[in-house]
């Protein structure tokens, strides 16, 4: 299917991001925005959420992630929204509950037209590889905003932060895949008519 294909570019003083999206994909992921994990991260997502992604990121990564990961999730928000057109005949709601090893992660997506974000999940260390994990909020605060869909995350528990913040992609994919799961009734999943 062709008609929830996208390809967005933000272009700005501090990043270029050209994201290509097919929310009706197989889980084909190519990222590569100078950040390792958070490419892994972006990988995982696409694999779980059966949705085609590529992310093409220059950031001022000499400054740090910060810029480069918020951007992607501005983006990848604004992607999505686009994708989705009049979100007729969607389920509008999707929840995944992923363990990995020791970890366990709870994700939970409102596809409202109202932004939030609650991001339960506390990090013991500041970074894994080249990733600062003060990001992974900050994604998923600029993928809300922009893609104008509620969220939910909670670490329930886990000590290694590597597994967690694996299950929180995965889970988001699985979450998003749900939500954005097309009912055949034409009907938006609202009583004001409207998302």
């Amino acid at each position: 299917m062709k008609d929830r294909m996208v390809k967005l570019i933000r272009k700005t003083g501090e990043t270029d991001i050209k994201v290509f999206l097919n929310l009706d994909g197989k889980g084909f992921c190519k990222a590569g925005t100078g950040i390792g994990f958070f490419d892994h991260m972006l990988t995982q997502f696409a694999l779980h959420g059966k949705l085609d992604l590529v992310v093409r990121a220059k950031g001022d990564l000499k400054v740090d992630d910060h810029h480069t990961v918020e951007d992607a999730g501005i983006t990848l928000g604004k992607a999505v929204l686009k994708a989705l057109k009049d979100k007729k005949g969607i389920n509008r709601y999707g929840f995944a509950l992923v363990p990995m090893d020791d970890a366990l992660v709870l994700f939970s997506m409102d596809i409202s037209g109202r932004p939030y974000l609650n991001f339960d999940v506390k990090f013991k260390r500041e970074k894994i590889g080249d990733m600062s994990l003060e990001t992974v909020s900050e994604f998923f605060r600029a993928f809300s905003t922009n893609a104008k869909v509620t969220l939910h995350v909670a670490k329930l528990y886990g000590n290694n932060e590597h597994h967690v913040v694996e299950a929180i992609f995965k889970a988001f994919g699985r979450a998003l895949r749900e939500a954005v799961k097309r009912e055949d009734n034409g009907i938006i999943p609202s009583t004001k008519g409207v998302l």
